[in-house]
């Protein structure tokens, strides 16, 4: 077996399904609900525990009071370019998913970047398919190293949100092959033990039916692994029945079961087809320990016991932090520099720290990828801890981002009506109004509330104390029936119906319908919200509120006081909630309003600004010429304010190189669309050329360039040669030396390309083969040496049905990024 196991396990798996008849195996290929498979006692399967990712590991549920370590987003762990530290986040995930007594993670998700719009950017690593393959390799490789299964998803092309549960993405055969596929390709050859099926269809076939889950999947590249759904993607009994697809997932409905059974009775899936399926959920248990056959072991130490002491979760904690701060400093992307950081700690007397996301940042995108982190470090809190007690840090919120919108009650506004304890009351009533379940839990988005047999309605209720006075907006936020009041008062009753099935918006994230009231400074009001219960609308309920908006003039007033009277100035901005989210592409790569117009007011009133960008994707950056230094820190997960003050102060050079072209405008861009037409097809009209490929074919620049990433040190590149002592057949290498031209030890990422000038077939102008890191002292020089796969110099031929060498002159560029390739050289082939 791939990724663990041999002969002896193999036969041990053939065995076991054979002694289960055709009602068996078709009950264990459905979950047995949300979260869990069925388990089979007749060979000694035990349920497995599938959990969301890839930013960490929530567990089975949507509980706060479960937290886990939350990661910086896969955009940030792509812009490492280092698979080493990537790995050993993997583990930490690994780690993760044991203490919670979880078997499977569904990460890490392999789209591309194919155009900036896309809703989820912050979830996939990369426009560019080796980049992407080779991180998610080693993310899967740290993660699998602990028992745990890794999931490759969504296979394949599920690249934007628009429509994505019926979209019909368009695409070439090659440019499946070269783009799309290959990052799974690279995926299964790390020995990835499941692969999801995505929601869309590719070229006319919805992917849980798709011929492409046999070739070139398990066919051609030999996975043995599980082929598991989308939740809510196998939407057909026969079709995705006698497809490679094997697990539906959620259960323990669908459209398997027993329509399955009389399916393979009538001869329309093949029994052979089902006994696959039920041979590769059974190795699967059997590598992450859910199999313990009669009178035998289980193949593979399964996930730890949840409930383990408070000292050990303490310690894994607090290492998880040190991990996390690390990435936090080693993703940030220096997109410009002119001479402001690092700061110096010892000469500075005040620093200013503005902007609302310095208090409150955005450290994680939105949807099913979230997870309740164990504490967030703030940049605020961050800075404060790291800076000398003398130096006196002033900070101003600045205007709040338009479209922020009212947010989840919780411990610091509400308290739980019936024991006056911070929280909210959950209950959940039968149709005469009988408590049925009733819970105090830390917020108002309740997602997966319990509900036992008769449940009709979920209520939350707070007693809400004002910390100012004004006109406050409260949100209810869920499908169906509805009902807001204050102190008994109706604010919002109505029906409000779902306008998607989408489970990111039912389930997860669903809309919110607010109204706006006065309330008093310091005077209690009972707030309670109810939602009938219906088929098809879920059952996430959320209970939000905001306070009066800070008036706009007055809070950039106060902004741009603070940056006159201090030293130097971080202000931070970023996406919010409503731009960047599963369920929906984005409209426009601005930053809410009024962002921009908070930072060239900052600007003006002090140049010696650093200007951090909280976001998962591209964002136009309109003031960045008049920037003393712009530094992207993504979605930067709950160690970010340490990460950055330690980018921020010099202690660590910010180590990122982006793993996507950035745009100056969203009207550049040369791929932007993301809606399907009428027909629900999306054409993938631009073929092999996206991201900087497709930069390079319009002649055009944009504004930072595919690996762009600015250190705290200068290099020069010298030399680029064939290395005389490689020695494998399937790669070619070559040593770049570099030198090391600044003041301090830094480190830089070598990236080589190819380029075929006059080749018989459509080529980019050139595209990555390789990358290596390499670090240096003052003035030294060092050496990397990048080896490039023979794949990276073959294209797909479809009538040919394999990979094509094309003979003859390569041109091998090597530099910092793709637009900055000052050497070059000549490969024969």
């Amino acid at each position: 077996m791939r990724g663990g196991g041999g002969g002896d396990g193999e036969e041990c798996v053939r065995l076991l399904a054979d002694k289960l008849d055709l009602r068996q195996k078709v009950r264990l290929l459905t979950g047995a609900d949300t979260w869990r498979t069925a388990a089979e006692p007749a060979v000694g399967l035990r349920e497995m525990v599938f959990s969301d990712g890839p930013a960490g590991v929530r567990g089975p549920g949507w509980d706060e009071r479960d937290t886990s370590a939350l990661l910086p987003s896969a955009s940030a762990l792509a812009a490492l370019w280092d698979e080493d530290r990537v790995r050993r986040l993997g583990a930490l995930l690994g780690d993760e998913a044991r203490r919670k007594g979880v078997h499977v993670l569904l990460a890490p998700t392999l789209n591309l970047h194919r155009g900036p719009l896309a809703g989820r950017h912050f979830e996939c690593f990369s426009e560019d398919p080796l980049l992407a393959g080779r991180t998610g390799a080693a993310l899967i490789r740290g993660i699998q190293s602990r028992g745990v299964a890794a999931t490759a998803k969504h296979y394949v092309a599920n690249d934007s949100e628009t429509g994505r549960l019926t979209l019909d993405a368009r695409i070439d055969e090659r440019v499946l092959r070269e783009l799309y596929l290959a990052p799974f390709e690279l995926a299964v050859r790390a020995g990835v033990w499941l692969v999801m099926s995505a929601y869309n269809g590719v070229n006319g076939t919805t992917m849980s039916e798709s011929c492409l889950l046999a070739e070139p999947l398990k066919g051609e590249w030999g996975f043995d692994g599980a082929v598991v759904s989308d939740w809510g993607a196998v939407r057909s009994t026969a079709a995705a029945g006698a497809a490679a697809q094997d697990l539906a997932m959620p259960g323990p409905c669908g459209p398997w079961g027993e329509e399955l059974v009389r399916a393979v009775r009538s001869g329309r899936v093949r029994e052979e087809a089902v006994a696959d399926k039920t041979r590769r959920l059974l190795r699967l248990a059997a590598r992450v320990g859910a199999l313990n056959p009669p009178g035998g072991r289980a193949a593979a130490q399964g996930p730890a016991e949840t409930g383990s002491a408070a000292a050990t979760e303490a310690a894994a904690a607090t290492g998880a932090a040190a991990v996390l701060r690390d990435a936090v400093a080693a993703s940030a992307v220096l997109l410009e520099n002119r001479g402001v950081l690092p700061f110096d700690a010892g000469r500075l007397r005040t620093l200013a720290v503005i902007g609302a996301h310095a208090g409150d940042p955005r450290v994680q995108g939105g949807g099913s990828a979230e997870v309740f982190p164990h504490s967030v470090v703030s940049p605020l809190d961050g800075i404060r801890a790291a800076l000398p007690p003398q130096v006196r840090v002033l900070h101003a919120p600045g205007p709040a981002p338009h479209d922020g919108g009212p947010v989840p009650v919780g411990r610091g506004l509400s308290r739980d009506p019936e024991t006056g304890e911070p929280g909210v009351r959950t209950r959940v009533l039968d149709a005469r109004g009988v408590t049925l379940h009733s819970v105090c839990v830390p917020s108002g988005r309740v997602l997966e509330p319990e509900l036992p047999p008769g449940s009709d309605t979920v209520e939350l209720a707070v007693v809400l104390r004002p910390a100012v006075s004004g006109v406050w907006t409260l949100g209810l936020g869920g499908f169906g029936r509805m009902r807001l009041t204050v102190d008994g008062v109706d604010l919002l009753d109505g029906e409000f119906p779902a306008e998607t099935d989408d489970p990111a918006v039912v389930h997860v994230r669903p809309p919110l319908h607010t109204a706006r009231i006065h309330l008093t400074e310091g005077r209690d009001v009972r707030v309670s919200a109810r939602r009938r219960l219906a088929p098809g609308t879920g059952r996430a309920t959320v209970l939000a509120a905001a306070p009066p908006a800070r008036d706009p003039v007055e809070a950039l007033a106060a902004a741009r006081a603070a940056a006159r009277a201090a030293d130097a100035v971080v202000v931070v901005v970023g996406t919010t909630d409503g731009t960047e989210c599963e369920g929906r592409d984005r409209g426009d790569l601005r930053l809410p309003p009024p962002q921009d117009e908070l930072v060239r007011a900052v600007l003006r009133a002090n140049p010696r600004t650093a200007v951090v960008v909280q976001a998962g994707g591209p964002v136009e950056l309109p003031w960045r010429a008049d920037a003393g230094a712009v530094l992207l820190s993504w979605f930067p997960g709950q160690e970010a304010g340490g990460g950055l003050a330690d980018v921020l102060l010099g202690r660590r050079e910010p180590g990122g190189r982006l793993p996507t072209t950035w745009p100056a405008v969203l009207a550049d861009a040369p791929v932007r669309d993301t809606r399907p037409d009428a027909d629900g097809r999306l054409p993938y009209a631009e073929g092999l050329h996206i991201g900087h490929r497709a930069w390079l074919r319009t002649g055009r620049a944009p504004v930072y360039w595919f690996g762009h990433g600015l250190g705290y040190t200068d290099w020069n590149f010298e030399s680029l040669d064939r290395s005389p002592a490689e020695q494998a057949t399937d790669t070619v290498e070559f040593m770049v030396t570099l030198r090391n031209t600044g003041a301090r030890y830094g480190r830089q990422v070598v990236q080589l390309y190819l380029a075929r000038p006059g080749s018989a077939v459509d080529r980019p102008a050139r595209w990555l083969a390789g990358w290596a890191a390499a670090e240096a002292g003052p003035g030294e020089r060092v050496t990397a040496v990048v080896r490039i796969p023979e794949r990276a110099l073959q294209y797909w031929s479809p009538a040919a049905g394999t990979w094509v060498t094309e003979p003859g002159g390569y041109e091998v560029l090597a530099g910092p990024t793709a637009g900055d390739l000052p050497l070059r050289t000549v490969l024969e082939v």
